[in-house]
């Protein structure tokens, strides 16, 4: 089978910089305990994670799961080069990367045994179609698990109506890319109305004062802020904002960084199974075999 071609213009409201893999890889380091925690997946268990980007999430689910086998799909090839770079460097051989969209999977009904989705349903225009493909792919008591932010739920202090403009100019420019900055909120309807069954949905709130400065460092600058700064030409561009507003909006954003200031804002992770007579936890053997072999390869060994 070959790798899928994706469409060249996908939007990601992002963009796809070295700066915005920096920021990512900061993200996932920042966020790895709050997200990642409870997500353990067995020996000899196939996973399929959806919108891997660069790689900053699939590599701690490769090292939290270090005998379960990872295949790791994106729709962008820079991505998945960028991806497989870093698994390499780090050394990880439980993971493979490959190009394929999310709408048209390239794999068999029922080939993997779980699915994890991170920041992938807030950028597509159809997330109930999304899931319903990522739950076809997945076995009859599989689980699927998936993580999304929503940008309503930023609060801070000293209260800014600028900051909170500047904010909502990152949601409006995604909004009109067909995606949704406010989906967390959506996720346990989305996952119910794609199929799964059982679904639990917890919160996940960073909350960062002077008395953690990692998070000061690694959230509210490095990874809000940060993506926050990265759609000025975008909104300026379209009018949502005017110059002298985003200005204070955006120094606004950095006095909550000061000994007096506060963020917290809120993940949603969600969890749900499959319907169907399950086999006894039996992982995909074959998938398992040949993916190993292809991850081996791909570093080298």
């Amino acid at each position: 089978m070959t790798d899928y071609r994706p469409p060249a213009d996908m939007p990601y409201v992002h963009g796809r910089s070295d700066r915005e893999s920096m920021r990512l890889g900061d993200q996932a380091a920042t966020l790895e305990d709050l997200l990642h925690h409870d997500t353990r997946y067995p020996p000899g268990s196939t996973v399929l994670e959806a919108g891997c980007g660069v790689g900053a999430q699939s590599v701690i689910l490769a090292r939290n799961s270090p005998e379960a086998l990872i295949t790791s799909i994106d729709i962008s090839p820079d991505s998945v080069g960028r991806a497989r770079d870093r698994a390499a460097r780090e050394g990880y051989t439980n993971i493979s990367f490959r190009t394929g969209d999310v709408y048209h999977l390239p794999f068999a009904p029922g080939a993997f045994d779980h699915v994890f989705v991170c920041f992938l349903l807030e950028h597509l225009p159809d997330p109930v179609r999304a899931l319903e493909g990522l739950l076809r792919v997945l076995r009859p008591g599989g689980t699927i698990t998936v993580i999304e932010g929503d940008h309503g739920s930023a609060f801070f202090y000293p209260r800014s109506d600028e900051a909170t403009k500047a904010i909502q100019c990152l949601v409006e420019v995604q909004r009109r890319a067909g995606g949704n900055a406010l989906i967390g909120r959506e996720l346990w309807h989305l996952m119910n109305e794609a199929g799964a069954r059982s679904v639990r949905v917890s919160p996940r709130m960073v909350y960062v004062d002077e008395s953690r400065p990692a998070l000061v460092e690694g959230f509210t600058k490095n990874t809000f802020t940060a993506m926050v700064e990265g759609v000025e030409t975008e909104a300026r561009a379209l009018g949502l904002i005017d110059e002298k507003t985003w200005e204070k909006g955006i120094s606004d954003l950095y006095r909550t960084m000061e000994p007096d200031g506060t963020f917290c804002y809120t993940f949603f992770k969600g969890t749900g199974r499959k319907t169907g007579p399950s086999r006894s936890g039996t992982p995909n053997r074959q998938l398992w075999s040949d993916a190993k072999k292809s991850a081996c390869e791909q570093a080298g060994l």
